[in-house]
């Protein structure tokens, strides 16, 4: 086939969903080195799921080749061979460096079938397999570049230079920028260098030569010139972080100082003291270890009242009244001394007048077992009082951005989340990154480093470029630190340490915050944060050129083209990016403006630019909403005219959580979004469901289950696309959907994610036209699309029963009425009736019971062990289902058994995966959650049941000849 033809990618047929969400779902839970700890951002697209986008964007289909691989089976056995290489390499590897090695050998192998794709496109052969010089070689020259305009925190080009390609991206928030350079941008300037640190340099003289990988040497810096800063900090401002005495005389560190926040007694009766304002007294809950703070009223003691820590035994009555502190509601607390309520109203005006106090409730200390739990003394409260900041973040918390609660408590300005001695702390360390950014550029030059001094910003690559670089990690090491440092974090009880201040993409009010001390080696130690970052760039491995740009992408002219695009947009108003990330910026500013001036010119970051739909910034909600879609549609139609015409684009939507509670799939923001999409020139041909919560974790039924994000995969619509009438859509959905249908699930998506994922083909028929005429010659809308194609789905599904065997027939009828609940036997014989079958048969086949009277459908838990598909003489589709469904996870059987049963099913396989989707829709809609979950993992496991089924087959043939010849 000629050059230049345009091809199905694996992206527009089937990608292995189950897999991809899975390795997603587990990547939220890994810590330690993992690329996205570098540095916070808010809503990062798993690493997992893009990569395997990305490369199921580049790689063809099989059935783009059908020289190649000219019959159907052909075909569906190289689509579960490329599935086998996305399952292997979506696996984060672990610390074991043999699961690393097995990491890399998948991305080796991604990236020759990335390699082969394009080297079939130009009608040449790859480089050879196993040979990853040149492969990275060949991707490097020939593959396209892959851009992301909503580069946010660096995610889709940081894959996109881990399979060898050219990664890209802009973004309009200078704190995103700076993560996705220090990402993507950065580390492959400085490969193989080793470190310049004199430590490092003594080290290298002993043994001669530095063997590091990628820009190990560069992390090993930035973890010796994170520990010079913090052994500096200790010389400045040490005293400000004593010891605490323990009750046997002796010291110990001070992990953490627990705060109250205290309000005037609104109660006359109080006498003006001022009382706190507590959402827990539990320090500690572990069993063994409980640890409590007791309020004691004692009129010798300031405002009457003191705090004085106990441990010990509680019951469960008792633990759960101090686990409720003086707190009766959100924001309403009832006053110590007199038990009068005290209200959120009340505690608003206190706060917004600078009428809040604090008071030290407990200290917490380093034992040689665990944390230890003491009274606050009067010298702890007076050193923290003592504290005096020389300097503060300017700027104001905007009281209308979204998730932002605090400023209607008073806290308005960026430096009120902060205590004195937090700021104090702060401001050290920001002011230590320039201090230390000099020592590197003095032990660089030492090193040998060439003495360019051209910046890191300008393109530079020598001494001062290095510097910066040290310098910027650095930057993000106090970042780290800034978001373990405020009056937001609270104490969790349950795992005895601190919470950071953004457990969610919001800055909420704490009442009783953990100030941390930031030089004890716990949570916001600036050594410890920096070694965060020295874990991350440790391991980065780039392999491909990549760049980072600040641009709004409603405007981005692309000066790179033409390119793959991959984007994750912002969508709508789910989360105030521009106003959350000032939070990092304020410091950013004040420790790297030097070194990045043209990101950090500016006060704060760009707000009314930014592509979310705030209705405060925009006159209203219309307003807001006008302002985002025009954007988006700009932003769409940029894309378009920028992509390449061989790769399909990837565009992720990240649903609101009421969108999939109130109207799922058909819900406005998901319409006018895919009539943005549609608008701007490109039709839209695959719809992915992608979840990040773990695996089998369903909520419910209905739009409940839904995914909270999908990929649309889209191509640009031809230029002289055809207008077509209501009628013919819904005969080409018809005609269409079906082998679609079956294409998704021999893929192994579940039941579960098909509502999502047949939007994607059923979109494509309505978008690859001009428009759909209704029958008054209006255009049709998106909306009314969405609901004809999930009508012509639950069609061709209910179609799908009459292929069934008349006893399969009665069975599914009888589960969707009463499920597996006994009834009359009259009406078993109305249904035998009506599909002409008798109740014998039912019986005969093991479907149904006889009860003398009444009937039920045969329970899994009873059906006979031992069956096959085989040896039955009324082999009916029904039991296909239920017995493999049984044996899947049963203590006799397993995966191996239950593929010898889908081996020996022979054409009866097909249906049986058929039902298992109709089966779990009809439980999914009567709420049945557990036999939902019982379907939709069979569903899932079906295609490796099929690829197991050869060889379980012939492993039980051979067992069976061994056993005959004795």
């Amino acid at each position: 086939m000629a050059a230049g033809v345009t091809r199905k990618k694996l992206i527009e047929v089937s990608i292995p969903l189950e897999a991809i969400n899975a390795a997603s779902a587990r990547e939220k839970s890994i810590r330690h080195g993992h690329p996205s700890t570098l540095h916070l951002w808010w809503a990062r697209r798993p690493l997992a799921a893009c990569r395997a986008v990305l490369f199921s964007q580049l790689v063809d289909d099989p059935s783009a080749w059908p020289d190649r691989f000219p019959t159907e089976e052909a075909q569906d056995a190289e689509r579960r061979r490329l599935h086998d290489v996305i399952r292997r390499m979506v696996e984060w590897p672990d610390s074991k460096p043999a699961d690393r090695a097995r990491f890399d050998d998948a991305i080796e192998a991604a990236r020759f079938e990335i390699a082969r794709s394009v080297a079939w496109s130009l009608g040449e052969e790859p480089p050879a397999k196993g040979n990853g010089k040149a492969i990275l070689d060949y991707l490097q020259a020939k593959a396209p570049p892959v851009y992301d305009p909503f580069s946010g925190g660096g995610s889709i080009p940081l894959e996109a230079q881990r399979l060898g390609l050219r990664g890209y991206g802009s973004d309009l928030n200078p704190v995103a920028v700076l993560i996705g350079k220090a990402l993507v941008e950065i580390p492959p300037k400085f490969v193989g260098r080793p470190p310049v640190n004199p430590k490092g340099q003594a080290e290298l003289q002993r043994g001669g030569q530095w063997n590091g990988k990628g820009a190990q040497g560069l992390a090993e810096d930035v973890r010796y010139y994170g520990q010079w800063m913090r052994d500096e900090a200790e010389k400045r401002i040490g005293h400000l972080y004593p010891k605490a005495k323990l009750p046997d005389g002796s010291e110990a560190t001070v992990i953490a100082w627990l705060w109250a926040r205290t309000v005037r007694s609104p109660d006359p009766a109080a006498h003006g003291a001022m009382v706190p304002l507590v959402s827990s007294f539990m320090l500690s809950t572990k069993e063994g270890k409980k640890a409590w703070v007791e309020p004691i009223i004692d009129a010798k003691a300031p405002e009457g009242w003191r705090f004085e820590v106990k441990t010990g035994k509680l019951s469960k009555t008792e633990e759960e009244a101090k686990k409720k502190g003086t707190k009766t509601a959100r924001g309403n607390f009832a006053c110590l001394l007199s038990g009068v309520g005290i209200s959120e109203d009340y505690n608003r005006a206190q706060g917004k007048a600078k009428r809040l106090g604090v008071r030290l409730m407990a200290v917490v200390a380093e034992g040689n077992r665990g944390r230890i739990y003491l009274t606050p003394t009067i010298d702890d409260e007076h050193i923290a009082a003592s504290a005096q900041q020389q300097w503060e973040p300017e700027g104001d918390l905007y009281e209308k951005a979204l998730g932002f609660r605090v400023p209607a408590y008073g806290l308005t300005r960026w430096a009120d989340l902060f205590t004195p001695r937090q700021l104090i702390a702060l401001t050290t360390f920001a002011d230590l990154v320039s201090d230390a950014r000099e020592k590197v550029l003095a032990d660089a030059r030492v090193a040998g480093l060439k003495e360019e001094k051209t910046p890191l910003h300008q393109g530079g690559n020598g001494a001062t470029a290095y510097a910066d670089a040290v310098a910027t990690y650095l930057a993000f090491a106090v970042d780290k630190a800034t978001d373990r440092n405020t009056t937001l974090c609270a104490w969790e009880s349950k795992m005895d340490r601190m919470r950071n201040t953004f457990g969610r993409q919001a800055l909420s009010m704490v009442w009783d915050y953990a100030e941390t001390n930031p030089l004890s080696g716990a949570g916001g130690d600036i050594a410890g944060t920096a070694f965060a970052v020295f874990e991350v760039l440790s391991k980065l491995d780039n392999a491909g050129i990549g760049a980072i740009a600040n641009i709004d992408a409603a405007k981005n002219s692309f000066p790179i083209r033409p390119i793959v695009i991959s984007s994750d947009p912002p969508y709508y108003d789910n989360i105030g990016y521009a106003d959350l990330s000032d939070f990092f910026y304020v410091w950013l500013r004040h420790s790297v403006n030097q070194i990045w001036p043209d990101l950090f010119r500016r006060l704060a970051t760009p707000k009314a630019e930014e592509l979310v739909a705030t209705p405060y910034r925009h006159g209203g909600k219309a307003d807001a909403e006008a302002f985002f879609m025009q954007g988006m549609s700009d932003a769409l139609t940029a894309m378009r005219k920028a992509a390449t015409d061989s790769e399909p684009l990837a565009i992720y939507y990240a649903f609101k959580q009421s969108e999939l509670s109130e109207e799922g799939i058909t819900s406005a923001g998901w319409a006018s979004f895919l009539q943005a999409v549609i608008g701007s020139g490109l039709l839209v041909d695959g719809t992915w469901p992608l979840r990040t919560e773990l695996a089998n974790r369903m909520r419910g039924q209905g739009s409940n289950a839904l995914a909270s994000s999908i990929v649309l995969v889209c191509r640009k619509r031809s230029a002289d696309a055809s207008v077509i009438t209501r009628a013919d859509f819904m005969r080409a959905l018809k005609r269409e959907l079906p082998e679609a249908i079956d294409d998704i699930r021999k893929a192994g998506v579940g039941p579960v994610d098909m509502q999502q994922s047949v939007i994607g083909p059923g979109m494509g028929v309505f978008s690859r036209h001009a428009k759909v005429l209704e029958d008054d010659d209006s255009s049709m809308s998106v909306k009314t699309a969405l609901a004809l194609i999930n009508r012509v789905w639950e069609e061709i599904d209910q179609a799908l029963d009459t292929n069934f065997d008349a006893e399969t027939q009665v069975a599914l009828a009888w589960y969707a009425s009463y499920g597996f609940d006994a009834r009359s036997s009259g009406d078993m014989i109305v249904l035998t009736t009506a599909k002409n079958t008798s109740d014998k048969s039912l019986f005969a086949s093991g479907v149904f019971k006889d009860m003398k009277g009444k009937v039920a459908l045969t329970p899994r838990e009873e059906l006979p062990k031992g069956w096959s598909p085989a040896t039955d003489k009324a082999l009916t589709v029904w039991e296909c289902v239920q017995h493999t469904a049984r044996t899947l996870n049963a203590e006799d059987g397993g995966g191996e058994a239950a593929a010898r049963l889908v081996s020996d099913m022979g054409s009866k396989a097909a249906d049986a995966r058929a039902l298992a989707y109709r089966l779990y829709e009809i439980a999914s809609q009567k709420g049945w959650s557990a036999e939902a979950l019982v379907y939709n993992e069979l569903a899932q496991e079906w295609p490796k049941l099929e690829e197991l089924a050869p060889t379980a087959g012939t492993r039980r043939a051979e067992t069976k000849a061994q056993a005959e010849l004795f």
